[in-house]
């Protein structure tokens, strides 16, 4: 059996139990609805007749009996629309654990080239469409089943000659379901990917809402909306153009199935070879017989859109992360903080140019190493081969003599802090998001990280201290102040080693002092790397990196540097042109 199909059935195997009782359900249903017209036709033709003693006593019997069948079918149905939408919606959410699991596997490489809207329509309206065909997919496949042999069957011995005038139909219609089935597939496949495409535009927007604001570009976000939108209505209308031909298609020749039955039947009753009970059950089995028809078109419009969110689903699945622990991977215990680059190598993508090429570089523990060069020369890149958000190309990375390779990828992680320029916080209170350090953090450990971070003051001077609301991704504070915040992070996490991207490059004079204060305190006694913008803010540095085009063209202390009068020297000089450029203004 094809991987797909056994993992598609996978999911449901935990509600075996209640998927059981609702095909019973359905069972039950069926038989009942079947039964109600052959309980007519006894009425119509044993008890209708004049001078019967008991007929009205029977009749009221009959009448008993269908209303019970009916309470039988309404109790089944129920129970198959409450409890296999709960089916339906368990299975849902086994389906977005499995998919925000996985998401959380892959590494930044898959993020850089998927779109975060896409991503979530997988997991939103991808599961919903497939959780739908779960639910009803068995339960209309069981119904129409029984309820088409049982009609048939029964109409053939009602009157075998007019159950086969009718018999043609059913392949004819079943061709016309394939055929318009395929264009419907493809169509609901294209307006899901549009559907995508919407999400990712809106969530693109809203995040840079304040630059649209300050650019005043509200207009060339609607015009990309608008886009977006029209594109999506044009998958649609080929979408529905689709339905229509199906289901419309499908209601003419249940239409002509009817005419054909009444027509037939009229000349049988005239020739004396069929009497009018017989008709009048025939038409109602006939109508029951068009209902599996029907609901078998709905099943394969199910079939289309869960199959389609399934493939989409499954696409993401089946990404294989890019780094992932070795099977002998072990865990990295006292970690002292020596970290060793020998013969590194990185590009992107296979074809792409090196974006490093042959690095060697020892940092010994507790050394403080500064990365400087112009934009793109790899000194993020560089740092985030070591935590392994992407694979070494070519050569090896090792912390304390042990490959990284060989070591679990959360053990290692662990053990290093990160501070970026872009600090992501979350939404919530700043209580929560220093925890994000240590999840089991007490309040005496935040607090006591604020502190080293310079950021009690502030914290404790807002509206509601640690408990204050700081907004989606911390728009209610300001740059500095969101900083030491992801600096106490840091402090709470207490990794040996510490990885500083450009952290204070945004920042005005007074809140690069007060997170330079709370880095210098973090740094003691760790293994430091410093992306540093402004070169002023490394000039204590013990080791200072010049990464250009050439990869790492220099290295020494500030002194020696500019002693070499080289890239570093070239750099250094022109910034302190533009400082006091700026000053003089």
């Amino acid at each position: 059996m094809n991987s797909r199909v056994r993992k598609f059935f996978s999911y449901y195997k935990p509600y075996l139990g209640l998927l059981s009782a609702d095909m019973v359900c359905a069972v039950i249903a069926s038989a009942a609805t079947l039964a109600i017209p052959l309980c007519i036709r006894y009425i119509t033709t044993n008890l209708l007749e004049v001078g019967s003693d008991d007929a009205l006593h029977q009749i009221y019997m009959m009448g008993g009996l269908m209303l019970a069948l009916v309470a039988i079918y309404t109790a089944c149905h129920a129970f198959i629309d409450y409890q296999g939408h709960m089916m339906g919606a368990l299975m849902e959410r086994d389906m977005r654990n499995e998919l925000f699991e996985h998401y959380q596997k892959l590494s930044f490489k898959f993020y850089d080239e998927h779109k975060t809207g896409q991503l979530m329509t997988r997991i939103s309206n991808d599961t919903f469409d497939l959780a739908e065909l779960y639910h009803h997919g068995p339960e209309d496949i069981v119904i129409s089943l029984l309820n088409f042999i049982g009609a048939f069957v029964i109409l053939i011995n009602i009157n075998a000659k007019l159950a086969f005038i009718a018999l043609p139909f059913l392949p004819i219609m079943g061709i016309y379901g394939f055929y318009t089935a395929k264009k419907m597939y493809a169509a609901l496949r294209k307006s899901s990917d549009k559907i995508g495409d919407i999400n990712a535009q809106v969530e693109d927007t809203l995040a840079g809402i304040r630059v649209v604001k300050s650019f005043t570009n509200e207009e060339v976000e609607k015009k990309k909306f608008t886009h977006e939108n029209d594109r999506f209505v044009e998958s649609r209308q080929k979408g529905y153009k689709a339905e229509a031909y199906f289901y419309d298609g499908l209601i003419a020749f249940t239409q002509l199935m009817t005419i054909t039955v009444v027509i037939f039947g009229a000349v049988s009753i005239v020739k004396g070879s069929l009497d009018l009970a017989d008709l009048l059950t025939f038409l109602l089995y006939i109508v029951i017989l068009i209902e599996p028809i029907q609901r078998l078109g709905n099943f394969i419009r199910l079939y289309q859109e869960g199959v389609t969110g399934f493939n989409r689903f499954m696409e993401v699945l089946e990404v294989k992360p890019d780094i992932q622990d070795a099977p002998n991977a072990s865990e990295l215990p006292h970690v002292q903080g020596e970290i060793e680059f020998k013969n590194v190598s990185f590009k992107y993508k296979e074809d792409y140019d090196h974006v490093l090429k042959n690095i060697s570089l020892k940092i010994n523990v507790g050394e403080y190493v500064a990365l400087v060069g112009p934009s793109g020369a790899g000194k993020t890149t560089l740092c985030s081969l070591i935590p392994r958000f992407y694979e070494v190309s070519e050569g090896q990375i090792s912390i304390d003599g042990r490959d990284i390779k060989e070591l679990k990828a959360k053990s290692l992680r662990k053990n290093i802090g990160l501070v970026q320029q872009d600090v992501y916080l979350f939404s919530g209170t700043v209580l929560e998001n220093i925890r994000y350090g240590k999840p089991d953090a007490t309040e005496e450990e935040i607090i006591m990280a604020a502190k080293q971070a310079n950021a009690h003051d502030f914290i404790i001077a807002l509206p509601n201290g640690y408990s204050t609301d700081i907004g989606q991704r911390g728009v209610k504070l300001s740059g500095g102040q969101k900083q030491r915040l992801s600096i106490a992070r840091v402090f709470l996490k207490n990794p040996p080693i510490i990885i500083f991207d450009e952290a204070t490059s945004a920042l005005d004079n007074e809140s690069e002092r007060a997170v330079q204060n709370s880095l210098e305190r973090l740094i003691k006694n760790r293994t430091t790397l410093v992306i540093a913008h402004r070169l002023s803010t490394v000039r204590n540095a013990k080791r200072i990196l010049v990464l250009t085009d050439n990869w790492i063209e220099e290295q020494g202390t500030h002194e020696e540097l500019i002693a070499l009068d080289g890239a570093y020297a070239n750099l250094y000089n022109m910034q302190l042109r533009i400082e006091d450029t700026g000053d003089n203004a």
